[in-house]
């Protein structure tokens, strides 16, 4: 399976989005398998880059045009829609990742607590490759000015603050984790 054929499949190689989507999405690969080679747990390290690449491949159905996206659903979406649509490769498991990443991951009672429009289910990174990938995820944006720019832990606490004390608390637990 080849990421950024996939990519390539569903973005115009030459789009805004494309550009955002490949630069962030190798940028968050390459910090979890460091992550994941520094952890000395037996990880799946294909999984990790492949899953890493595509975690995002969601956002083209979303309506954010600051990255190149013009879809007509709220970017919080964007997880969700990319498990369906790595579900329809039939890459179930990648499609796992897409959904459980927002944040340290939702439970379905802060979706409903939120009114997010979401599916009312817990998407909660599961297995050490999810919770990698949703770990490497937070240090870097989208956004196109800051889009190389790695955050400090404590700039990523910072941002968690806006999701609530769980958010931040499980960051920590995994910053704890990751980097000991």
């Amino acid at each position: 399976m080849k990421p950024l054929d996939l990519i390539a499949k569903y973005y115009k190689k030459n789009s805004i989005a494309y550009r955002i989507l490949t630069a962030h999405s190798e940028l968050v690969a390459k910090k979890a398998l460091k992550t994941a080679k520094k952890s000395g747990l037996n990880l799946d390290m294909d999984f990790i880059y492949e899953a890493a690449l595509l975690h995002d491949i969601g956002i083209i159905f979303t309506n954010a045009p600051d990255i190149g996206c013009n879809g007509d659903k709220p970017y919080i979406c964007h997880g969700y829609l990319g498990r369906q649509l790595l579900e329809k490769e039939g890459l179930p498991v990648h499609a796992l990742v897409c959904e459980r990443h927002t944040g340290t991951g939702l439970t379905a009672e802060e979706i409903e607590e939120k009114n997010l429009p979401l599916p009312k289910r817990d998407m909660l990174p599961v297995s050490m490759e999810e919770q990698i990938i949703c770990y490497a995820d937070k240090f870097f944006s989208k956004d196109p000015k800051k889009l190389f720019k790695e955050k400090s832990p404590a700039k990523v606490e910072k941002m968690m603050e806006k999701f609530g004390n769980f958010h931040v608390s499980r960051f920590k637990e995994w910053h704890k984790a990751f980097n000991s």
